[in-house]
């Protein structure tokens, strides 16, 4: 079995055991969580392809821990006008454990 979900925004690949790093959820590390926000559901040579989703298809996930992503360096600069500026940042994500996708 094979899905494509959407979770803040994105839009993920997973099978049954796959270990993925999502944006922050509000959940804490152990909480177990179902998304139903389901794009494509693949078992063999059957799909099924949501407009825009799946209603009958869920993921059940849970939720291994939270982190911050590596940081991501910005900085501008403009040419002759000593204009420099250096910013830093790091998204926050949950990495989550898909446990089993229930079909319709």
């Amino acid at each position: 079995m094979y899905v494509v979900f959407e979770s803040g925004g994105l839009q993920f690949n997973a099978e049954v055991g796959s270990v993925l790093k999502v944006p922050h959820l509000q959940a804490k590390p152990g909480d177990s969580i179902s998304i139903d926000k389901v794009l494509l559901y693949k078992d063999g040579e059957d799909a099924q392809i949501g407009a825009p989703y799946l209603p009958a298809v869920k993921v059940e996930a849970e939720v291994l821990r939270e982190g911050q992503a590596d940081k991501v360096t910005i900085y501008k600069f403009k040419k002759r006008t000593k204009y420099r500026k250096h910013r830093g940042h790091r998204q926050l994500y949950s990495e989550i454990k898909i446990n089993k996708i229930i079909p319709s």
